[in-house]
């Protein structure tokens, strides 16, 4: 069977909330025989609650599981279809959920048990053998840890806005920082204790010390949330948890979805930079955060942005789990990455991450010393600027910089996600405005987003965040992705060091992922601070832990840039198809003739 990349009607749509907490509407329910609490034992003895649903009972089948934590509920759900389709479909609780014995550890603990579950289920007198893996988020992250198990029965898994690492993509960001907003938004959704309570999202976000958010935001003592405060930094813990290093040895082919305002993107990318090579992983990211039927306030990508995720499922399972005529064509036919360039509001495909015809173009910092704000002279400039100069604002973490949008996680009522107007932002002192002119013709910068700059502080340790936008010609300033750098870690995310007040510092801020087209007539903007809150902790500027602390000091920031100090954005800008074609380089299309 040829798998096919289709893009159909808006109606097709999943709302991926519904897939993660295992509802239906009335339209999705099939006459299945189901097999309704199971009990499945581990190889310790726990044994986990499952529901099985089969087209018949007269039948060998190939199998579907879907391992979550938020409740495998009575029925087959949004899976229904494919049982329809002549797959048993078999729904889990996850070890210390809802009807599950044991404790629950996180996701270090889904890889043995995701095993023993298929194991089980290949010895069952339904089941041919054959078994596939399907599910968002959670459920996503737990079909990485079983692939890992190279578990023979195991012929290919689905996974939806899931991430590839622990440390990198669901607690800390690449620069140290702890993903704050999300992981207590999600901890007050499916860890609250009975009869909690509790406070609002803003006022636990807030509370401090980090030791005991958990329970501002639950109403208990969370372990799992307690290990990975006892482990701010990227060390053994986590790796021996990552998933990311296990990447080269898993062979179950697997085709992720991933968005780019989703916030396990970059981790989507970074797997198949590694799984790409290998021929059996495939990836689609496209313009959505973290439910693909969310649409946005005052953004549109159009009807091209959809995807047929169920007709998608089906083919992928179709071909890897059920048998085919000789001479059948391959679904590896088709390039292995696509992805939606927004701006152009196209799809682009390709063999590779990052792009192979990418290049790496910096735009310069430059300023009379007030870039403070949109309102301030910051300029991106094709060049540094002969004499050295510097921006300063002081961070005070007291009243830190609201995040507003971008790739943030689950609650868009609580927690707003996606292209969002940054202008209120950008309103502030302590924000560093940087902006190209206009452009003269369109730029695409689809990859990797880097920001290097020449820094110092008055603390200890602090933060500094950077972000892209694209400001149009009417001022809107939309967000397209960002980052943040503890500077603690300007080594390394697995060394700590502490800075000395004073001294100048080169850092590299990693900023993300993108695509995007700036069209023409719209401006490059780069945006620095120290803080994003709540999508990253704040940093106290004390230099201590950040679990425990609760003393506030602010800090005085400076950003150098010129010629000495060239502070810059480096952005994956894409040539176009003739000039990729060409010998000559590329050259930005800007007024001011940006130079590499």
């Amino acid at each position: 069977m040829l798998l096919t990349w289709g893009l159909y009607p808006r109606g097709c749509a999943v709302n991926f909330v519904r897939w993660i907490a295992g509802l239906a509407a009335a339209s999705e329910l099939i006459a299945a025989v189901p097999v309704l609490h199971v009990r499945v034992p581990m190889r310790d003895g726990v044994t986990l609650c499952t529901n099985v649903f089969l087209p018949s009972t007269t039948s060998r089948f190939p199998a579907i599981l879907m391992r979550t934590p938020y409740g495998k509920g009575g029925r087959p759900g949004a899976y229904g279809f494919l049982a329809s389709r002549g797959y048993a479909i078999v729904l889990q609780d996850v070890r210390g959920r809802y009807h599950s014995g044991g404790t629950f550890r996180s996701i270090d603990q889904e890889g043995p048990d995701g095993d023993d579950t298929i194991k089980w289920i290949a010895r069952q007198k339904w089941c041919n053998g054959n078994v596939g893996m399907a599910g968002a988020s959670y459920a996503g992250m737990a079909q990485w840890k079983a692939a890992e198990m190279n578990n023979p029965n195991l012929k290919a898994i689905f996974p939806i806005f899931a991430g590839s690492d622990e440390y990198l993509d669901r607690y800390y960001s690449p620069g140290g920082a702890l993903r704050l907003g999300h992981r207590l938004l999600w901890m007050a959704g499916s860890f609250r204790a009975r009869d909690f309570t509790g406070g609002s999202f803003n006022r636990y976000v807030q509370h401090l010390p980090l030791r005991t958010a958990d329970r501002a935001a639950t109403g208990q003592q969370l372990a799992f949330f307690q290990r990975a405060l006892d482990h701010p930094t990227y060390d053994a813990y986590w790796r021996a948890i990552r998933s990311r290093d296990s990447l080269t040895k898993i062979r179950t082919p697997a085709f992720s979805v991933g968005g780019w305002y989703d916030n396990y993107v970059q981790g989507d990318l970074e797997a198949f930079s590694v799984l790409g090579k290998t021929g059996r992983h495939w990836l689609v990211v496209g313009p959505w955060a973290h439910d693909m039927s969310a649409k946005f306030e005052a953004t549109d990508f159009g009807p091209q942005s959809v995807l047929a995720v169920r007709k998608l499922q089906l083919e992928w399972f179709e071909h890897w789990l059920k048998p085919h005529p000789h001479g059948a064509k391959s679904a590896f036919a088709q390039p292995p990455l696509r992805v939606f360039v927004m701006g152009a509001n196209q799809w682009r495909d390709a063999r590779e991450w990052p792009l192979e015809h990418s290049q790496e173009v910096p735009f310069y910092l430059s300023s009379g010393g007030h870039a403070n704000s949109i309102e301030g002279d910051g300029v991106l400039a094709d060049r540094p600027a002969w004499r050295p100069a510097f921006d300063a604002y002081v961070y005070d973490p007291r009243k830190p910089v609201p995040t507003l949008g971008g790739a943030v996680c689950c609650n868009p009522k609580v927690f707003p996600w996606g292209p969002m107007d940054q202008r209120p932002v950008e309103a502030r002192d302590d924000v560093l405005v940087y902006t190209t002119p206009e452009l003269d013709e369109d730029v695409e910068a689809t990859g990797p987003v880097r920001v290097v700059l020449f820094v110092s502080t008055s603390a200890p340790d602090t933060d500094f965040t950077a972000k892209l936008v694209d400001a149009g010609p009417d001022g809107y300033a939309r967000n397209l992705t960002d980052g943040i750098l503890r500077l603690r870690y300007r080594e390394s995310i697995g060394r700590p060091a502490s800075a000395i007040p004073g001294e100048v510092y080169q850092i590299s801020i990693d900023a993300g992922v993108t695509g995007h087209v700036f069209k023409t007539g719209h401006r490059i903007r780069l945006e620095i601070s120290s803080s994003n809150f709540p999508r990253f902790d704040r940093n106290l500027n004390t230099g201590r832990g950040a679990a425990d602390d609760t003393q506030i000091h602010s800090a005085v920031q400076r950003i150098y840039h010129g010629r000495r100090y060239p502070s810059r954005l480096i952005l994956p800008v894409v040539p176009a198809a003739a000039e990729r074609a060409g010998p000559a380089p590329h050259r930005l299309p800007t007024r001011c003739a940006i130079q590499r």
